[in-house]
């Protein structure tokens, strides 16, 4: 069997179902959380997400109105939190001086317009950008992170050499469908978290008779 992108998707579906994935109150709380969980775990942006919410520091205003050195305080469980503090207000002042501070506006332009201009800012690359595009504006724009290039790696499927070939080829795949991709991208964590770990539980994993990397 040569496996294809929308194989691996579908036994992810069939396996997990559909994933609520990514958990937020706010579409600011989204892209905040994207560029928190830079180089760390869900667990420790989440710890630092949990902070700001009870500071109530969730806005871009709010932000703009605080103290880089009360937001490293206040971050500081996310790691890098000098460096993401910066991220933080360069992306607030950002949507507060292009957008009137409503991050939902954003969704007005097309995506490839947003996705240079999320780019162009101190923190975000390719993935951070696309992650704000996919979860908090709801635009089809395939994720490409370790745990999508883990599975494909051990999987032995060629879905690109490149972040962008990577993406174009799943976005492809899946018909430009933001809920599908949303839930694809969604579906690689929680196999990645469950399964397909860096010493990765082989056994009953949905794709043991397709793994080339499987482990006995």
């Amino acid at each position: 069997m040569v496996l294809k992108i929308i194989d691996v998707v579908r036994l992810l579906e069939q396996q997990y179902g559909n994933s609520d994935w990514w958990p937020a109150e706010t579409q600011f709380e989204v892209a905040v959380g994207a560029i928190l969980t830079q180089r760390t775990s869900w667990r420790n942006a989440k710890l630092a997400i949990e902070a700001l919410r009870e500071k109530k520091m969730l806005t871009p205003r709010e932000l703009l109105n605080t103290s880089c050195a009360e937001i490293e305080k206040v971050i500081r469980p996310s790691g890098f939190y000098k460096q993401k503090a910066n991220y933080l207000i360069e992306f607030a002042s950002y949507v507060e001086l292009k957008y009137g501070g409503d991050i939902s506006s954003m969704s007005r332009r097309s995506p490839e317009v947003l996705r240079q201009e999320l780019i162009q800012l101190r923190g975000i690359g390719p993935e951070t950008a696309d992650a704000i595009l996919l979860y908090a504006l709801a635009f089809p724009s395939f994720v490409v992170d370790a745990y999508t290039t883990r599975v494909l790696r051990r999987l032995g499927l060629n879905a690109g050499e490149t972040y962008d070939a990577i993406k174009a080829n799943f976005e492809s795949a899946l018909g430009n469908d933001h809920a599908r991709l949303a839930n694809a991208h969604a579906l690689m964590v929680v196999h990645c978290q469950k399964r397909c770990r860096p010493s990765p539980i082989c056994v009953g994993c949905i794709f043991t008779d397709l793994c080339i990397s499987k482990t006995e």
